[in-house]
């Protein structure tokens, strides 16, 4: 196979009405065949969106916007339709902006590498979706929160090291050796 995919960097900026540093990020290979729908669904993915009942979109350089133009609450007429429109337009260089919650607005910055791929080099095989082959970075919850009953008021309970795990791994458990 050739080197005819793109390799996009997508480095997440911010969201929640804060900003990140260092940002996470993570480099996809995708097919220009592949469509901007999967392209936003390979990002959610590799930045743990677990609560997918949200809108995104893309906005390129030059204005315009792509998205899901069918919302329930109504159709944006200016929003380009993300399962038709394909990466195939894409060229080293470009930078674009995905945007997932238009609400919380978490903003990534997409940039297109220089040079092409080839899938079955970087990934050992040829994916049906763009696909994350490389990250860095810790990825924050989407809402915030920073353990399981995170309530924004409760306060972060004492660590107890690994006591309060069950004894199924060595150091693991409420007898286990320091």
């Amino acid at each position: 196979m050739s080197r005819s995919w793109l390799s996009l960097r997508v480095d997440l900026v911010g969201g929640g009405c804060r900003d990140l540093w260092p940002r996470p990020g993570r480099i996809f290979a995708a097919a220009r065949s592949h469509t901007f729908t999967q392209l936003a669904t390979a990002i959610d993915d590799a930045f743990a969106r677990w609560d997918r009942a949200h809108l995104h979109q893309f906005e390129l350089a030059d204005g315009r916007r792509i998205g899901r133009p069918d919302w329930e609450d109504g159709e944006d007429p200016d929003l380009l339709d993300g399962h038709k429109f394909t990466l195939g337009k894409l060229r080293g260089g470009d930078q674009f902006v995905y945007t997932f919650d238009l609400g919380d607005r978490w903003a990534h910055l997409c940039t297109v590498a220089e040079q092409r791929i080839d899938p079955l080099e970087q990934l050992g095989i040829e994916p049906d979706q763009p696909l994350p082959y490389w990250g860095w970075g810790d990825i924050p919850d989407q809402y915030g929160r920073r353990w399981d009953t995170d309530d924004g008021e409760t306060p972060l309970p004492p660590d107890p090291g690994l006591a309060d795990l069950p004894p199924l791994q060595p150091g693991w458990g409420p007898n286990r050796r320091r």
